[in-house]
């Protein structure tokens, strides 16, 4: 990654995980997936027929997709926007989700990473959508694995400028997700997982917006003056706490 440049995009480039961190990480993941989500997915399919996803032909067109999987990100984020502002309540956070903020600078890994609670809670919205809206099999498949790859991505600590999410009107991706892990408990900020529209309309998001116009004006006086910003992404720790 460092002969490739990718390092330049790494949004918090102090902060260093190491391998031992990453496989720890990867370890605990892996665990919850056999013990929990695994036997969780085996024993599934009598409660997709319950809701009437289909699993034979015809199967669905791509407009049916399309359709289908819009409404399931619109159910997901809004239901998810008020589960997670929950879980940064003092209780909610001390009992279950500090779990997943062990990691103020996150990985990819990292996405499923939390108290088996928290996945158990968080995957209420998930389902949500094709409970309400049931679909084919397919499009429940593709939904399962774009979600993922969306967490994943928001949780990567890397914001590259020619990802195609960059086109989703009000996608947050991983700069916008980073901040929030970055100012962890305190944080009142960023609590959408996929969109922005939540934080904006409930005025949730003022810690960022303070957050990106202290950096723009860094960036200024770093051209007028000749200086830098020290190397950090984030401005005073402090300052963003308070926000």
């Amino acid at each position: 990654m460092r002969s490739l440049g990718f390092l330049k995009y790494n949004i918090q480039p102090k902060v260093k995980t190491s391998l031992s961190e990453m496989f720890r990480c990867y370890k605990d993941v892996m665990r919850m997936f056999v013990l929990l989500v695994g036997p969780l997915q085996l024993s599934s399919y009598p409660s997709i027929k319950m809701i009437g996803i289909r699993t034979g032909l015809p199967l669905p067109s791509m407009w049916e997709i399309l359709a289908q999987l819009t409404v399931y990100f619109m159910i997901e984020d809004y239901t998810n926007y008020w589960i997670h502002r929950f879980l940064h309540g003092k209780w909610g956070y001390e009992n279950i989700h500090r779990v997943h903020h062990e990691y103020s600078a996150p990985i990819g890994f990292a996405a499923p990473y939390a108290h088996w609670l928290e996945v158990l809670i968080l995957g209420i919205p998930t389902f949500l959508g094709p409970a309400i809206v049931p679909g084919h099999m397919i499009t429940f498949w593709l939904w399962i694995a774009l979600r993922q790859i969306e967490a994943i991505e928001t949780h990567s600590g890397y914001d590259f400028p020619w990802t195609p999410t960059k086109y989703i009107p009000f996608y947050g991706g991983a700069d916008y997700h980073d901040y929030h892990h970055y100012v962890g408990q305190q944080s009142q900020s960023n609590f959408a997982s996929v969109f922005t529209y939540c934080d904006y309309i409930y005025g949730t998001d003022k810690g960022y917006r303070y957050h990106k116009k202290v950096l723009r004006k860094l960036n200024v006086q770093s051209r007028i003056y000749g200086t830098q910003n020290g190397g950090s992404y984030y401005a005073s720790t402090q300052d963003l706490k308070s926000q």
